[in-house]
């Protein structure tokens, strides 16, 4: 929580509030790093790839359309053909 303490979906108070005690409080799930294999990331990719298309269309940026989260694509097998 400290890395992304933003102000906004991480706040000081939300930080605090953890470290009181054991009472149940709700936060934001942000991993580090998120780990994905070849059967869900190429569609993950191809959509990333869309959006960006889409803003280029509607004469936007896109190197706004990128993942919050650093993300690492796995591909596990190969074709010898």
């Amino acid at each position: 929580m400290l890395r992304f303490e933003d102000g906004v979906s991480v706040k000081l108070d939300d930080i605090k509030e953890i470290g009181k005690s054991y009472r149940e409080y709700e936060i934001a799930f942000m991993p580090t790093r998120v780990l994905i294999q070849d059967f869900t990331g190429v569609p993950a990719v191809v959509d990333l790839a869309a959006m960006r298309d889409a803003m280029v269309a509607l004469y936007g940026d896109p190197q706004q359309v990128n993942p919050l989260i650093p993300v690492d694509l796995v591909v596990d097998h190969f074709s010898a053909g």
